[in-house]
């Protein structure tokens, strides 16, 4: 949990020592009006005190009262903005961290389980901030304050509030040690509930297509079941604490009435006052001690479970990214050049490489396609381009330069990417083209959009070009989609294209026409294809086959018809005899 606070701004530093300020403030206010109480008891039982001490008495009393108050709502004011805001800020270095990890690194924490630190753990460090920090403060200064208060004051009473209090120490560390490891648990439990809930959620429409409702309905109940289990455990035993901290205040408090009763008898006449007004005085310190006590066993309740949000999140805050970018913004004065040069990659954990011996160049205006069975490693060759992972070893240059020496967005800048799976943004269709650093006009977005093949769907629509998308994409059809995503790397106009099975969802007719299209629109760049249907790289510069990771044949489609038998499979297995005649 300490470490959380080397996030603190000196601005929040400054806003929690006035916090603290306000807090010892208050618990000066607090002690001191036991001493108001027991000189009022001490004028009531005094022969010849008259009405108006007593009026100025209960007047201080008063004051100490209202300042207490003032006090308490201060902080507690200081403190709810400190937390809110380290909170907010927790939540944007959260985002900002995670935006920098390669797909790698968020793997190694899981989406799901982001999610949760994101939300639920700074939430629980926010509470804590909240309640948790004053209670932590106040509770120790309180309890040495009322001790010196009633230092001296009475032998027997003290042995009744030390037994009191060595009670509640032993009583709360048989409850922590049982109930600490199961919040870290708790933690995890959350993260498989988060994780259940987000694969229902996106496979909807499988899960409705394979009549699989009950069995994920199932599935969530086993989650939901370990999370309540687990909560339920923690909330019956931190329950225990309340009635045993009631039974032990109450017993104390009728210890000392017990023992004071038995001094007040055995002492003098002339000392049964004084006797008196130090048992008021002792009950109500004690008491405060107690209290002390208390609100460190309510610091228990939280701060358990905030101290493994607080890890939690400090592992995704120093986790270093995998993947450190240069600082060089251009390359050697050329333009859209791709060189492979003896290229490994090989998964985290993995044993064998996914990809060996990689080697291949691309020059400006050059279509590349990619071609190979599935598995053969086609995704994360292009992968590497725009470094969502690096390799094993080996080295790809981008216009004369390795790309590990470039800065992320230069690199990135020059590539007009089009995944396997097209994303789209909720909001318009205009924004999902002009997404990111494209900074497009409306023409470009238009011309965009008709190369893409998509100008007669989206003119048919409500409002065109501003038409509404919902999350994910769903109110489109998947070519549709793939459509957009396609037109939003053209508005790019970038030095680079990779369209990783960009097609797929494409019938003929438009996966001609949009080829068409898009090799008169971008024939000053460079384009890398990776494709299942033979039709769609046909007439492609170079095509490049995979099989398990190795590259078995470079050239054009006629050449790799009579030299690659992989390349030969794959096209005898899609076009007929008469069709590879022809072509």
């Amino acid at each position: 949990m300490l470490k959380a606070f080397k996030y603190f701004t000196t601005r929040e530093w400054i806003m929690a020592i006035l916090a603290l300020c306000f807090i010892v403030s208050q618990i000066y206010f607090d002690l001191e009006l036991p001493d108001y109480t027991m000189e009022i008891t001490m004028l009531t039982q005094t022969p010849g005190s008259s009405i108006s001490e007593i009026w100025i008495t209960g007047g201080y009393m008063m004051l100490c009262t209202l300042a207490s108050i003032a006090s308490s709502i201060a902080m507690g004011y200081i403190m709810a903005k400190l937390a809110a805001g380290f909170s907010q800020r927790m939540r944007s270095l959260m985002f900002n961290q995670v935006e920098s990890f390669s797909l790698e690194d968020i793997n190694k924490f899981s989406t799901s389980s982001l999610i949760t630190r994101s939300t639920n753990d700074i939430r629980q460090v926010q509470m804590f901030l909240t309640m948790g920090l004053a209670l932590f403060v106040k509770a120790p200064i309180t309890a040495i304050w009322a001790v010196i208060k009633i230092y001296g004051k009475g032998f027997e009473w003290s042995i009744a509030t030390l037994i009191t209090i060595v009670c509640l120490v032993i009583i709360v560390g048989f409850i922590m040690i049982f109930v600490v490891p199961k919040f870290r648990k708790m933690q995890q439990l959350t993260d498989n509930l988060n994780r259940v809930t987000r694969e229902q959620l996106m496979g909807v429409r499988v899960i409705r297509a394979y009549n699989a409702e009950n069995y994920q309905k199932n599935k969530f109940e086993v989650a939901n079941h370990d999370l309540t289990k687990t909560q339920l455990f923690t909330g019956r035993t931190m329950a225990l604490m309340m009635p045993t901290m009631t039974i032990l205040m109450n017993g104390l408090s009728l210890s000392i009435y017990w023992i004071g009763a038995h001094l007040i008898n055995k002492a003098a006449l002339s000392d049964k006052l004084q006797i008196f007004g130090d048992m008021v005085i002792f009950g109500t310190y004690a008491m405060q001690i107690v209290m002390s006590f208390l609100m460190l066993v309510m610091i228990f309740m939280f701060l358990p479970r905030a101290s493994v949000s607080a890890k939690r999140i400090n592992e995704v805050l120093t986790q270093k990214p995998s993947i450190i970018f240069g600082n060089k913004l251009d390359g050697n004065g050329k333009r859209g050049e791709i060189v492979f040069n003896n290229v490994n990659y090989k998964y985290p954990d993995a044993e064998d490489c996914v990809l060996q011996g990689i080697s291949f160049s691309a020059n400006q205006g050059e279509t590349i396609a990619i071609i190979g069975a599935t598995g053969s490693g086609k995704s994360t060759l292009v992968n590497l381009i725009p470094r969502f992972c690096d390799p094993t070893s080996g080295e790809i240059y981008i216009d004369g330069i390795n790309i590990l020496e470039y800065e992320e967005k230069a690199l990135r800048k020059k590539i007009g990417y089009v995944s396997q799976r097209p994303v789209i943004f909720k909001g318009t269709l205009f924004d999902n083209i002009n997404f990111g650093d494209n900074g497009s006009d409306e023409t470009n977005v238009k011309d965009a959009i008709a190369i893409a093949q998509s100008k007669d769907f989206v003119e048919n629509l409500d409002k065109n070009y501003f038409s509404e998308v919902a999350q994910g994409g769903t109110n489109l059809s998947g070519g549709q989609k793939q459509r957009i995503a396609i037109a939003r790397a053209i508005a790019r106009k970038p030095e680079m294209y990779i369209f990783d099975d960009s097609f797929s969802a494409l019938d003929f007719k438009t996966d001609k026409a949009l080829r068409n299209a898009l090799r008169e629109a971008t024939e000053d760049a460079t384009c890398l294809i990776v494709a299942q249907r033979i039709g769609t790289i046909l007439d492609a510069d170079k095509i490049i086959v995979l099989d398990e990771g190795r590259i078995v044949g470079i050239g054009s489609h006629r050449e790799l018809l009579d030299n690659c038998s992989v390349y030969r499979e794959i096209a005898e297995s899609q076009l007929s005899q008469e069709e590879l005649n022809n072509v």
